[in-house]
């Protein structure tokens, strides 16, 4: 029996496929735990309806986080720390960047901030952060001396 399944399923296939499985199986597993439904020219159509719209919010979501990357790439964002001949005491860590761009009106989550390791050295750092799906975005962060 062909089914389209309506979330992933494990050892099965993802969301939107569509797929052949036993009949039992389809029947008294996938269609009755809701995810997936018999295939037919209606349900393709409807598979064909979400697919659009998943690919139009998709490219919504690009557009908006390119322009976040020209945002971000212009900015500087300047740490004041305490510092003994050149040598930094503490660090800047993921956190402070994502309460520093807050600050400005920037909502990023810590967690796309690519670099790990917390910042330790006077001078400027460029830090990636991932904006999207294949979008990075840099910004610049420079640690001066109090």
């Amino acid at each position: 029996m062909k089914v389209i399944l309506l979330s992933d399923v494990a050892k099965v296939g993802k969301k939107g496929e569509i797929k052949e499985v036993a009949d039992g199986y389809a029947r008294n597993f996938l269609i009755a735990r809701g995810l997936a439904v018999m295939e037919s020219a209606g349900s393709k159509k409807i598979l064909a309806k979400q697919n659009e719209e998943a690919a139009r919010l998709d490219e919504q979501k690009r557009g908006e986080a390119l322009e976040l990357k020209k945002v971000l790439e212009a900015k500087t964002l300047v740490f004041k720390v305490k510092a003994k001949d050149g040598k930094v005491s503490g660090s800047i860590s993921s956190k402070q960047i994502e309460e520093e761009l807050k600050k400005q009106g920037i909502t990023i989550d810590k967690r796309k901030i690519r670099n790990s390791e917390p910042l330790n050295s006077l001078g400027t750092t460029d830090v990636q952060i991932e904006l999207y799906k294949n979008v990075i975005g840099t910004i610049k962060v420079r640690l001066v001396e109090e």
